[in-house]
């Protein structure tokens, strides 16, 4: 807890005062999402869930994230251009993980069919925790980077004038003062206009790939808001809709219903329970096209984790970033200890050890959206259990990371109201578009801090875990 805080966190009747502010602030500024019970109508909604106080996050570090931004951009995009990297780095995921399988089939028929597709348009997120060494320095570690459907970009947008209040309610107007400006919804429609905008057709509009279930559309939203606001026009489609209303002429341009689609921004797609016969056939059609995918399926692949755990491993860096050495001893300074499960001695080695040592580490399938990790006994149990099948292939090890915590409240809709220890993840936005060759926008979009209780091992705010929060720097 900042020490600012100390004196506040304790008294009950301003607890409660400000927490009775802040959750009407939260309704005025925006911070939305649907109701579980209703979860495509906007006639009922709530505030998304958010901490009472700001946590306090090392400058250094948070400095240090936004540093090496660009560097992740580059590699991202890097990797995205590799194809001997990808094909060797995930051969022996894809023979045991289905879902990753057929999203490198699709990529290598588009490959093989030649790219229509000449602007490429990358929105990631790149999280981080705060280990805590023993002699109680932190150190960033990254977590892992999320290359498709990066979320709440639009939402953290709102969250640091709720806590400006808060604070000031709480008589801290100084400190309120020090909240620093964040605004990833703009930076994420930047990257979408540029790319829009090179695309070359005024009348070509822009697709946001959506959930069947859209709880979080006020995310969404913001970033749209952004686009509308410079005459870029917006529709909003799901896989169901593109496979019946989806089609591309003669020169690969997709259209929508009659209508040119220049930007494909997908919301949605990273999961398998998404994806049935149609839906593959919709995304094959969508990576087929002209259109400018963020991502395209090569940048969604190089997302995986199974491309994180190569990374780490000695030049793998450099031989990615030639002619960018202090890019990669950036990058490589917050890359926590990451472990393959591949067949052969060395994964035999590093499962018997998590095996002996669960928790020491944390046990990552292929998959995206939060809630998938294994952690301690459950890691150990599935360990035991595939250590002698190809299995253990579709999933890394990384060592775990301990965070120091810090005491807040977490505003939750029909929750009551309690202090409780927490710990924090901060992620940065990136955007970049390259065309053809050239990087024309590569730049740090802003940040995402997310705190949850520590009782909670994994997930996130969509996830119905993390909540959103503001950094405030010491």
């Amino acid at each position: 807890m900042a020490a600012a805080w100390r004196d506040v966190v304790r008294d009950a009747a301003a607890v409660r005062e400000a927490a009775a502010v802040a959750v009407d602030a939260a309704l005025l500024a925006g911070v939305l999402m649907r109701t579980g019970e209703q979860p495509n109508a906007s006639e009922v909604v709530n505030y998304a869930p958010f901490t009472l106080l700001p946590s306090a996050v090392p400058r250094a570090l948070f400095e240090q994230a936004y540093a090496v931004q660009q560097d992740f951009n580059l590699l991202v995009d890097a990797i995205s251009q590799n194809k001997e990297f990808l094909e060797k780095t995930l051969a022996s995921t894809i023979k045991v993980d289905d879902f990753t399988a057929r999203l490198f089939r699709i990529y290598m028929q588009v490959l093989e069919e030649g790219l229509a597709q000449t602007v490429f348009l990358g929105i990631n997120r790149s999280d981080y925790m705060f280990d805590c060494g023993l002699d109680g320095t932190a150190a960033l570690r990254q977590i892992e980077i999320n290359t498709i459907a990066a979320s709440f970009g639009g939402l953290t947008s709102r969250t640091a004038d709720v806590h400006r209040l808060v604070l000031k309610v709480l008589g801290k107007t100084e400190e309120a003062s020090r909240l620093l400006p964040n605004n990833p919804a703009k930076g994420l429609a930047l990257g979408i206009a540029k790319a829009w905008e090179l695309y070359g057709s005024q009348r070509a509009v822009v697709m946001f790939l959506v959930e069947d279930v859209q709880r979080n559309i006020f995310d969404q939203r913001c970033v749209e808001i952004e686009l509308w606001n410079r005459n870029i026009r917006v529709v909003r489609k799901r896989f169901r809709d593109v496979f019946e209303q989806g089609s591309l002429d003669a020169s690969r341009r997709l259209f929508m219903d009659g209508q040119e689609v220049a930007v494909v921004y997908y919301r949605e797609g990273y999961v398998p329970q998404v994806y049935d016969q149609q839906n593959w056939e919709a995304r094959l059609l969508l990576e087929r096209s002209r259109a400018v995918k963020c991502p395209d399926i090569a940048t969604q692949l190089a997302g995986t984790k199974k491309v994180q755990q190569e990374l780490s491993r000695p030049g793998t860096l450099e031989k990615l970033l030639p002619g960018h050495p202090e890019a990669s001893a950036r990058i490589r300074a917050t890359f926590a200890g990451l472990y393959s499960l591949d067949e052969g001695e060395e994964g035999d080695r590093i499962a018997a050890t998590a095996i002996a040592d669960p928790d020491r580490f944390v046990l990552k399938p292929q998959r995206e959206g939060g809630g998938n990790n294994l952690y301690g006994e459950e890691l150990k149990e599935v360990l035991e259990k595939i250590k002698d099948s190809p299995e253990r292939t579709s999933y890394i090890l990384m060592d775990k990371i301990k965070p120091q915590p810090a005491l807040n409240y977490l505003l939750r809709a029909h929750s009551p109201l309690r202090m409780s220890e927490c710990i924090s993840e901060l992620g940065i936005f990136g955007v970049y578009v390259r065309q053809g060759r050239e990087l024309v926008l590569n730049q740090a979009a802003g940040h995402l801090l997310r705190t949850k209780a520590i009782e909670h091992a994994d997930g996130g705010v969509a996830a119905g875990v993390a909540v959103l929060d503001t950094p405030y720097l010491v």
